[in-house]
């Protein structure tokens, strides 16, 4: 198994995609501010889980989960913002904050399977 065959590093990927286009639709006085401060922390998401992945050390894992948890919050706080500018509709803001949370819940049921396997 590889890191991009988890269905959780999958969906973030995507969702750092369409965040990276969403982020293209702000005005331009924040395309290096706020746009590049989601596109950083959406992709920082599926980012950590690659790099942690297949570690043999399971606590450099569950530490690289832990980063994408940071920055998936960190992600969900600039939504908001961006909402609260009137970048993106509430509705929008809604369809990413579900998914995200989908996607939270993903990472915590994996870092839960990884704290719970038996020591070699």
């Amino acid at each position: 198994m590889k890191f991009n065959d988890l269905q959780v590093y999958k969906r973030l990927s995507i969702l750092a995609l369409k965040m990276n286009d969403l982020t293209l639709t702000f005005p331009k006085y924040e395309l290096y501010e706020l746009g590049s401060q989601l596109r950083r922390s959406s992709n920082s998401i599926p980012a950590n889980l690659a790099e942690g992945f297949g570690n043999k050390h399971t606590t450099i894992f569950t530490e690289c989960i832990s980063r994408s948890q940071g920055e998936l919050r960190e992600t969900l706080h600039h939504l908001d913002i961006a909402t609260k500018k009137g970048y993106l509709k509430k509705k929008e803001f809604e369809e990413f904050y579900n998914e995200y949370e989908e996607c939270a819940k993903m990472l915590y049921g994996l870092e839960k399977s990884l704290l719970l396997k038996p020591k070699k």
